[in-house]
Formats: structure tokens, sequence, C-alpha cells
């Protein structure tokens, strides 16, 4: 089951504070989020498809997209990394990322500035599950990958890595920190080509369940994350928290425009080209194209 819910899983805002500074600042009330718009599945025929594509991944100049699937047919591994381009003539057709090897490289994220991709893999010589890694973005498509250091990565499975606005913090998940429950979010500071330790998300948004697949929005205090009782076995809904005064709250899930009952909603995204953005993966009737999708929905952070 683990397999199916992760497989089944322009910048507007101006300067707006890092995500260290927010979790120590007090607030008088907590922003929430507005949805302004339906959902819609994306780039359907190419980012989705018949096969399992999670956590869609835009560039913020708008003519890339990655993405992970761990069934698309065509990659050295499982579970692979693929990406599109766009032209005058719209979409490429799919293929494999040049930093894809015969292990696992997935949920891709794009930096907000657009020269980096960070990613999660198992390949040999990590830290030890699956281990963060980055790629830089280059002329002419992507450098070599560099694995973070144990500062970041650990003995157990990091997923999911999300810079904030402003690049100075990295927030991801972990189960192999020790934290409140399985998953847990944790940050780390970015500083030059380097990271500081990282700690749990401060606050309350860190539960006994898996707490996950989390990204920041654009005003630097809030994110969107993934939760499941049991990411093996139970669905998986989105929630959104903000930084408060002692902290992030424990979160409140998304609508149930988002959230349908007894399915998944994972692997959120912001388009930094668009920051008004919100991409996810789920499986809806009413617009599929296979097990796992991606959709779009546009929003609004009211503080």
């Amino acid at each position: 089951m683990r397999t199916l819910t992760r497989a089944a899983r322009i910048l507007v805002a101006t300067a707006v504070a890092s995500a260290a500074a927010a979790e120590s600042t007090a607030a008088t009330a907590a922003p929430t989020l507005e949805l302004t718009s339906g959902v819609e599945l994306v780039l359907s025929g190419v980012a989705s498809s018949e096969f399992s594509d999670i956590r869609l991944a835009a560039s913020p100049d708008g003519r890339t997209v990655l993405w992970g699937s761990t069934n698309r047919p065509g990659g050295p591994g499982g579970w692979d990394i693929w990406l599109a381009r766009k032209s005058a003539s719209g979409w490429s057709a799919p293929e494999s990322a040049p930093f894809n090897t015969p292990a696992k490289e997935f949920d891709p994220a794009f930096s907000p500035d657009g020269r980096m991709v960070y990613f999660f893999s198992d390949r040999p010589g990590g830290q030890g599950g699956d281990d963060l890694y980055r790629v830089a973005v280059t002329a002419t498509g992507f450098g070599a990958a560099e694995r973070l250091g144990p500062e970041v990565n650990s003995a157990g499975d990091e997923w999911a890595p999300s810079l904030s606005p402003d690049g100075k913090t990295l927030l991801f998940a972990t189960d192999g920190r020790g934290g409140a429950g399985r998953h847990d979010l944790f940050v780390a500071s970015v500083d030059g080509k380097g990271f500081g330790v990282a700690r749990a998300l401060a606050g309350a948004v860190n539960t006994p369940a898996d707490d996950f697949d989390a990204t920041f929005l654009p005003d630097g205090r809030s994110i969107v994350f993934s939760r499941s009782t049991d990411v093996d076995n139970a669905p998986v809904a989105l929630y959104f928290a903000s930084a408060v005064a002692q902290g992030y709250d424990a979160g409140t899930p998304l609508s149930a425009a988002i959230n349908l009952e007894g399915g998944d909603a994972f692997a959120p995204t912001v388009d930094w080209g668009d920051p008004t953005i919100l991409y996810f993966t789920s499986h809806r009737p009413d617009a599929s194209a296979g097990r796992a999708d991606h959709y779009r929905v546009h929003f609004r952070v009211r503080p």
C-alpha cells in the first residue's frame, strides 16, 4: 500500500521572512488558505498519463516540468524522475531525467530561483535509505548529483525536499531523526553551499501520524503538507499549517474540493513561476488519466 499511496500519490510574493524567522515570530492570528479556483487535471497525456505520476515540479520560467513515476517504462530504475519541455509547438514527450540511476529517484522540486533541483534517491553511497540530493540546472540540462550531508540525511528515509521562498530553509520529511510519530517534518538552514543540522519543525504540526510531503507557500510562514494515520494503509489528505507564536499549528485539512472522501491527495508543490498555483497528486473519478495524476488549484493565503 506504501507504493499505492505514494504512487496512486512571475514570483508574486515580495520580500518574505525565512522559515526559521517565521518559527520564532509571534503572530496575533494565524493565516488561512483560500481556494480561488476549481481543481483541474494538468498536462493530460504528458505528465498525467496511464502511469502513476507523482509530485509535479514546474520550473519558474515555465519551460520544464519534472515529476516522479513508479511504473512508467523506459527509465533505468523502477522509480524514476521524468521531464518534459515546452516549446512553441507545445510540450515534448516525457523523457527520463539524465540524473536517474538504476536505484530510486523521486520527489523532484525546483528551488524558487530555478537554479537547483532537489530530489531523493536510494542510490549506493548514501547515508541510509532514501537520501536527499540536488543537481544544478545548467544551460544544457543538469549538473552532477550532489548528496546532501549528514546534517540533513539520516539512516532512515528523507522525502519531499522543498526550499523556502527566500532559499534559506530546506523543508523535508524524515523517519530517521526521532520525532513525534512516524514521518515528521524537519527543516535545515541553507548556509552557502552547506546546511545546518536538521531540526523538527517547531510547534504542533508533527503528530503520531505520518506528516510528510510538505511545501512552503509564498508568504514564507505557511505550508501545505500530507498527513495519514498510516501512509502504508490509510488514506492521505492535504493539510494547511502556519507559524504562530509557539511554532506551527497542528494543521487544518484542506477542503473537500481537494480531499475527496476515501481517496488520497498528496505531494503538493507551488509553481514558483506563478505562486498562486498549487499542484498536488490524486486520483479523481471526475477527471483522471490514470491511477495517480497531477492536479492544480489557485489559492491565496489570507493573513
